[in-house]
């Protein structure tokens, strides 16, 4: 595998970035994909091709995921600091090509979660019209979306910013770059506006400097988050065996 360039780190296969978050917000102005895979999502490498592929085509991917950090760190001996997809997406709400109305498509899970996050973007100042915002369907394990490319093609925005499930956006903003006929800027952020939205545990910036956002979102949920934290226990191991190496089927027997 050929080495990384000085400002990512390879990760179990994956160029993670290093830089600054203004570093990151302005490398995608131009377009491509943005992933910020979470440790539950990261476990899945090693049996979910479709999930792998979309990590490894991304321009950019985070390094968010705490546990990676911190479990990286300690077996390379290594300093690797952890950019959250929360602190990404502060950030790029700053920027002013996603502030101005008509510019950014955004993908929803939910009704209720969308109108609960535009009423928070508003509150900071982002109107989003009406028919900038789509609510995604409840994909399959693999997600397709030709309504959700149709869109896209007929307002061609700069921005698209996917709030769906980890480990499902990746895959769908990897199918969206494969189709459309033009290359917006695709973020897939999660669930982190939700933190800042109210519809999940708020994490404050100090909470997340601190790598306590799953500890908030446990207790504020501790049915739905617990067992899924639990999972992500195993990366340590595909971490521990493979290092920077990618956990292939073919490399588990």
């Amino acid at each position: 595998m050929p080495s990384a360039p000085p400002e990512f780190r390879t990760i179990l296969g994956i160029p993670f970035f290093l830089g600054s978050v203004d570093a990151a917000v302005e490398r995608m102005q131009s377009g491509g994909l943005l992933a910020v895979p979470a440790a539950p999502a990261l476990v899945e490498l090693a049996s979910n091709p479709s999930y792998r592929d979309a990590l490894l085509h991304a321009d950019l991917v985070l390094p968010d995921s705490a546990f990676m950090v911190l479990a990286w760190n300690m077996l390379q001996r290594d300093h690797t600091r952890r950019l959250s997809g929360l602190t990404y997406l502060r950030r790029l709400l700053q920027h002013p090509s996603v502030r101005r109305a008509g510019n950014c498509l955004w993908v929803m899970p939910s009704e209720e979660s969308s109108m609960r996050n535009l009423a928070w973007l508003a509150g900071q100042g982002i109107e989003v019209p009406a028919d900038w915002v789509y609510v995604a369907p409840l994909y399959d394990s693999v997600p397709a979306d030709a309504v959700l490319v149709e869109l896209l093609e007929r307002l061609r925005p700069q921005h698209v910013v996917l709030t769906v499930g980890g480990g499902v956006q990746e895959q769908l903003g990897w199918y969206l770059k494969q189709r459309l006929s033009f290359a917006p800027s695709i973020h897939c952020v999660g669930a982190a506006i939700a933190f800042l939205s109210g519809v999940q545990a708020r994490i404050p910036v100090w909470a997340d400097r601190l790598y306590l956002g799953w500890l908030l979102r446990s207790v504020s949920n501790p049915g739905r988050f617990l067992p899924r934290y639990w999972t992500a226990r195993k990366l340590f191991g595909l971490l521990r065996r493979f290092r920077d190496r990618s956990p292939l089927p073919e490399n588990l027997s």
